[in-house]
């Protein structure tokens, strides 16, 4: 049976979940990638290196963003959303997104691309020395959102 998923059923899933991949564009190219990410119910909390994707949301801020669980090829959700890239630069606000982030994926076996013990130590430290490349934290604030499913 194909369906499509309740809003609780599409929160509950971004909730669950820690890897998403977000899709932006420069308006050339489309560039697809997966993130480690939080989800607060109302945006994700993401962090990344300088490079292609921020510079590419920098320019034009529109996003999509998709999760899927899969347990079988015909058993699987899967929820798209798309929202607006907005940096934290805020000292205060980026510490406690990076908490948040941080609190969600600590206790996982996340990839080390996810730079969680990178994160952890900027935010024991009172300064950042000058030749550590902090990440960029950002949030996806949400505007649409649906969901599909497939289940036997």
């Amino acid at each position: 049976m194909l369906g499509k998923l309740e809003l609780d059923q599409i929160d509950q899933i971004l909730a669950n979940n820690i890897t998403g991949r977000i899709g932006c564009t420069d308006g050339k190219k489309v560039y697809i990638v997966p993130v480690s990410y939080a989800f607060n119910n109302t945006y994700l909390v993401i962090h990344s290196k300088e490079g292609m994707k921020i510079n590419m949301m920098r320019q034009n801020p529109h996003i999509c963003f998709q999760v899927d669980e899969i347990t079988h090829p015909a058993n699987w959700r899967s929820v798209i959303l798309w929202g607006d890239y907005e940096e934290i630069t805020d000292p205060k606000e980026r510490f406690y997104a990076m908490k948040f982030l941080v609190s969600r994926l600590l206790h996982l076996q996340v990839s080390e691309t996810a730079g969680i013990s990178e994160m952890h130590g900027e935010m024991t430290r009172e300064r950042t020395p000058e030749n550590i490349i902090r990440p960029i934290i950002y949030r996806i604030r949400i505007s649409e959102k649906t969901g599909r499913f497939e289940s036997t």
